[in-house]
């Protein structure tokens, strides 16, 4: 196989992955620039071969024809692209190294002068693909996941999970999921998402991957409980929960929606991603009805990692009244979209929170930041992903990954979203004693603030 015919062939074997890891809205695959290099033993950096040199270069040409064709500003700014191509595609042909090589693409990369394109380096592009891949399989120990002061917390067992029946708490650290340590690779991507938004979200993810796997099967995990004593589990793995659907070539998730009355006749609605409008839709419209005289509403929006973008165009319709608002607008190659709010005719007019962490990504940050930056929600929790774009990575003829945004962003208030996240008014952030007590500080503090909020009359 010669060389055009390589280059073809790795396009082919990455192009049905390019749509899955769009993730409807830019989920979960936009985030910062990435800067990273590989750790190499003593003997220094190896130098590539020659079919490896040639790969390089045309991964260059790929990136710099890539942001050429589907930037969302067809100027790129007022660049002359042609021009900044000329000038680095010298440093390309003399890169020796896969770290030089990079570093070129990097810096093409940087005169656009925005956060959220990079690339990702083979070993870590395979992990970031996992921790964001979908259909690795349907079953779940019944345990989520995040990432705190470099430790992978249990922040939640599912009632009647094969986890609770062997005693797993929150809390509970997890130091080892087969035959891997999680402490190293927490380390590692601390390391190389350094200062990005994105870090909580592939934190908690390549932990929560490794929970998964085919229903029936197994996996063995290592726990520290609340006293420091260690666990040794092997977890059956059961059908997520939820209704299994697809979108178009994305890969299929299951979709699950929740309501229920809290203590203090406060509503409380949480769904795990923007997906299935007609089960999700029905059950928010349904949820809304109910609580229209309750003293006020909580939308729990940790861990969705976003969708689809109408859905929350119709969930704010029951919060705002006033006729002509947006939550933002999206600006691609083609077109301006707007998130505009078409007011239900009776709307709720009470206190609204909405909970909100490091993996509330895309369609989220879209519904949480426009309903703050509207006045009509305060948000409790941690930062938010910053993940609002439209995003793509595709894999490259030398094996990284490199990843653009298609369009961008801004929201109501004129603020980026992307690689900078929402800030809550709150911050409510996960601490492993809080776990270990049975409390949820985010949610406990929305419901102190709904409770101190005088009731609409």
């Amino acid at each position: 196989m010669d060389s055009a015919q390589r280059r073809q062939s790795a396009r082919r074997g990455v192009r049905s992955r390019i749509l899955p890891l769009l993730l409807i809205g830019g989920a979960l695959l936009a985030g910062g620039a990435i800067s990273l290099t590989a750790c190499w033993p003593r003997g220094g950096i190896p130098k590539v071969t020659a079919e490896e040199h040639e790969l390089n270069l045309a991964s260059f040409e790929e990136v710099w024809a890539t942001i050429r064709d589907k930037h969302w500003d067809p100027q790129l700014g007022g660049l002359d692209w042609q021009a900044i191509h000329d000038e680095l595609r010298p440093k390309a042909e003399a890169a020796r190294t896969m770290i030089e090589a990079r570093r070129v693409m990097e810096e093409l990369i940087g005169r656009l002068g925005k956060s959220h394109f990079g690339i990702i380096p083979g070993d870590l592009y395979e992990d970031v693909d996992q921790a964001s891949e979908a259909s690795k399989g349907d079953g779940t120990a019944g345990i989520d996941v995040r990432v705190a002061e470099g430790r992978a917390l249990v922040t939640r067992v599912e009632p009647g999970s094969p986890a609770e029946s062997l005693g797993v708490r929150p809390g509970w650290e997890i130091v080892r999921i087969g035959k891997g340590d999680i402490p190293p690779r927490l380390e590692a991507l601390a390391q190389r998402f350094a200062g990005k938004t994105t870090l909580p979200y592939y934190s908690a993810r390549s932990v929560v991957s490794r929970l998964t796997g085919d229903v029936g099967g197994s996996v063995a995990a290592r726990f520290l409980d609340g006293e420091g004593q260690r666990r040794d589990l092997t977890l059956r793995l059961i059908e997520e929960k939820g209704n299994k659907v697809g979108v178009g070539n994305l890969p299929a998730h299951h979709v699950w929606f929740e309501s229920r009355r809290l203590e203090g006749d406060i509503g409380y609605i949480a769904f795990n991603v923007f997906l299935d409008p007609p089960r999700v839709m029905e059950g928010f419209n349904a949820a809304m009805e109910s609580f229209l005289d309750a003293r006020g509403v909580i939308i729990d929006l940790r861990g969705n990692p976003g969708g689809l973008g109408g859905m929350a165009m119709g969930m704010a319709g029951w919060l705002i009244a006033e006729e002509g608002k947006r939550l933002g607008t999206m600006h691609t190659r083609e077109t301006e979209l707007k998130f505009a709010v078409i007011p239900r005719p009776e709307t709720y007019a009470g206190a609204v929170a909405v909970l909100v962490d490091g993996l509330s990504a895309s369609t989220s940050e879209i519904l949480a930041g426009g309903l703050q930056d509207l006045g009509r929600a305060r948000l409790f929790g941690s930062r938010t992903a910053g993940a609002a774009l439209p995003s793509m990575i595709t894999k490259l003829p030398n094996g990284d990954g490199f990843q653009y945004a298609i369009a961008n962003y801004l929201s109501e208030g004129g603020g980026v979203l992307e690689g900078v996240g929402i800030a809550p008014d709150v911050e409510s952030p996960v601490v492993r004693a809080e776990l270990l007590a049975g409390r949820d500080a985010a949610l406990e503090a929305a419901m102190a603030w709904i409770r101190e909020t005088p009731p609409e009359r």
